[in-house]
């Protein structure tokens, strides 16, 4: 049976929902309904549905945040009124975006291409590795060999092969090195075209490590992988999505 979570703020929008869902795709079964992003992302770790249908703009977090922290097998819909997101929505891996108000026909032309999402045979581990090797391509000229970033006022000169990885936070990348971090402004996707694909994994939206300092991998009891970085205490989150480049580790 397909399972999934309904997280909106508006509780007659959520159940207007839950209604259709319930008269055009019977055999789904909602787990939850939440009606905040911080609900939301609970009740998705708790019962790890096969869909998550999200508005956009919730109290706590947004749907886009909500998605983002998603590292289970749950696939994103949103359901939004506002039609801006769209190309950040499918940056998140969504498998649709729907405005606002839902018509009906719109609606069902979602649930038959879930299905047929859902219904593809998956891919062997070694195929997906390819796969998001390939994606990941080979950097335009000459890779990255140092990076300028700050730390304190002052910019540093820095060898990537002396960093851990890069990370994501907010309006700037964290560049981490053994003994320090230091900030750039280059978002993830982009250093990830121009690192050496060989040297450097995107583990994550928000994470690219450098292989050479890769310690070794934990599984915890839900499947989930994390990393070991040498020089670096706590552990880095592999998402669904990068999970086959370790098959072979």
């Amino acid at each position: 049976m397909t399972t999934a979570l309904i997280a909106d703020d508006e509780p007659h929008l959520a159940q207007h929902l839950e209604q259709q869902l319930a008269r055009l795709w019977p055999e789904l079964a909602i787990v939850a309904v939440a009606a905040n992003g911080i609900d939301a992302l609970a009740a998705i770790a708790e019962h790890e549905p096969d869909l998550a249908f999200l508005d956009i703009r919730m109290p706590g977090l947004s749907g886009l945040e909500v998605a983002q922290g998603i590292e289970g097998r749950t696939r994103a819909i949103f359901v939004t009124a506002y039609d801006e997101y769209a190309v950040q929505a499918f940056e998140h891996a969504a498998l649709d975006y729907l405005l606002k108000p839902l018509r009906t026909e719109r609606l069902q032309r979602t649930i038959e291409r879930v299905q047929e999402a859902l219904a593809a045979p998956p891919q062997d581990d070694a195929a997906l590795a390819a796969t998001l090797r390939r994606l990941m391509g080979q950097p335009a000229g000459e890779p990255l060999r140092y990076v300028r970033a700050g730390k304190g006022g002052s910019v540093h000169n820095i060898a990537v092969n002396e960093i851990l990885f890069f990370h994501a936070d907010d309006k700037y990348t964290v560049v981490r090195t053994a003994s320090d971090e230091y900030l750039i402004r280059t978002p993830i996707a982009e250093l990830a075209a121009r690192l050496d694909p060989d040297e450097f994994w995107q583990v994550h939206r928000s994470t690219i490590i450098n292989l050479a300092h890769l310690a070794g991998t934990r599984r915890d009891e839900a499947s989930r992988l994390f990393l070991r970085i040498r020089g670096y205490a706590n552990e880095l989150p592999v998402s669904r999505a990068y999970v086959p480049l370790f098959a072979a580790m």
